[in-house]
């Protein structure tokens, strides 16, 4: 490490530290020349995570577009903006655990809506409605039907027949 005083590259550590929570380093120098010291950081350069896109473009991973979706779809219902955040550091977690540079977008949606079938089925609808592009009905009540049995799986208890929901989306 050059010095920032006199430019000389012979230096010694006097003190190190970790720094946020480990992903950094904070090092006292002093330089053995004209004996001044100084602060350098080290940190893990990251490499950043590519989003390949529908349409095959490739655009930077931005966290708040995730929490924007989920938060849309969360709307008005009981789910604080905590657990909105931890559903989203979830799906990140799940995606940098991958060790991928690219991920595609179709695999962080599926991600994001198992996340929301667990902790709202009312918000997994609504973000599955949207990211799915439902182009019917039909396509609409396959999803809840398929909901519905996992649920009713869950929790053995008789939920409405298929035939009452369609019955009641008629009206």
């Amino acid at each position: 490490m050059r010095c920032p005083y006199c430019a000389a590259d012979n230096d010694h550590v006097v003190d190190s530290r970790t720094m946020s929570g480990g992903a950094s380093i904070r090092r006292r120098r002093e330089c053995l020349e004209c004996h001044r010291r100084f602060t350098t950081f080290e940190h893990v350069d990251d490499i950043p995570l590519m989003i390949i896109k529908k349409d095959g473009r490739r655009e930077p991973y931005h966290r708040d577009k995730v929490v924007a979706g989920i938060r849309i779809a969360c709307q008005k219902r009981p789910i604080s903006e905590d657990q909105i955040q931890d559903l989203t550091s979830q799906v990140e977690q799940s995606i940098f655990s991958q060790m991928e540079k690219e991920v595609e977008s179709s695999v962080v949606g599926e991600m994001v809506m198992e996340h929301l079938r667990e902790l709202d089925q009312v918000a997994y609808v609504r973000f599955a409605s949207v990211y799915r592009s439902f182009k019917d009905v039909t396509e609409f009540l396959a999803e809840l039907s398929s909901l519905m049995d996992q649920s009713r799986d869950k929790s053995k208890h008789k939920n409405p027949s298929r035939k009452k929901i369609i019955k009641w989306m008629a009206k």
